[in-house]
């Protein structure tokens, strides 16, 4: 079971606004010792919409989708989940219950109709407005205003995914090698890979912005303890290269 994100809206796509969710996401996953495996961002296009969720509905994975559970006609996303699922909207009785209390007397058949989800949805509590996304399966449909969006995430994660906080201990190691093209530390991340299985290598080429010394930052991510001994594998392989490398960059030159 991997997580992913599904970020939707015209204005994110078109450049009008920056999206903030996919860093917050990682942020919050990170947290809990999980980690994101993907992220799509989709215009505000049903077809397009439909699609997507029709085939990671078909997957394993925790998906959580940004936007486009309101009521105006550029929200699509209810009803695109509907027919990827094959099923009815309906006005879901807690979210009635909640849209009725937030507005009380101000309340309009249109405000009412963001509580209609698919058949078989239960809600996601909103603590800023009421107003509740819904899941289906282990697919999570949350606003795209952050303020909402991401108290409605954590509550997600510690209600329904606790039991799979922290099961895989990972931490991350890396040199900053200089005087070595990458195409030299290929060879010796891929054997590294090869040796310490429970690993995945990484190489981040810098071209000496910001006044920084050209380098690689060279690394691996993975199971604690093989971490451990293929850093030192990594940086005994350098050297064999013929190449230097350095803990961090206090050195800028």
């Amino acid at each position: 079971m991997g997580f992913g994100a599904i970020i939707i809206g015209d204005e994110i796509i078109r450049g009008k606004r920056a999206d903030k969710h996919f860093v917050k996401v990682v942020e919050l996953l990170g947290a809990r010792g999980l980690r994101l495996s993907w992220c799509e961002y989709l215009g505000d296009i049903p077809e397009l919409i439909t699609a997507t969720l029709r085939r990671t509905l078909a997957g394993t994975d925790v998906v959580f989708s940004f936007g486009g559970i309101g009521a105006t006609p550029d929200d699509h996303t209810r009803a695109c989940a509907a027919a990827a699922l094959g099923a009815g909207l309906a006005l879901h009785p807690e979210a009635e219950a909640e849209i009725r209390a937030r507005f009380g007397g101000e309340l309009t058949p249109l405000r009412l109709k963001m509580g209609e989800f698919p058949l078989g949805s239960s809600i996601i509590p909103n603590p800023y407005n009421r107003i509740p996304g819904f899941s289906v399966a282990d697919h999570h449909f949350v606003p795209g205003f952050p303020v909402m969006a991401w108290p409605m995430v954590e509550w997600v994660l510690d209600h329904r995914y606790a039991h799979l906080f922290h099961a895989r201990p990972e931490s991350e190691s890396s040199i900053f090698v200089l005087d070595l093209p990458e195409s030299a530390l290929t060879p010796l991340m891929t054997d590294v890979e090869a040796r310490y299985p429970a690993v995945k290598s990484f190489s981040l080429p810098s071209m000496g912005e910001a006044g920084v010394r050209r380098h690689i930052e060279l690394g691996v991510r993975g199971e604690p303890r093989a971490v451990a001994a293929a850093i030192e594998d990594m940086k005994q392989g350098v050297g064999k290269l013929g190449g230097n490398w350095k803990p961090s960059l206090e050195d800028r030159r």
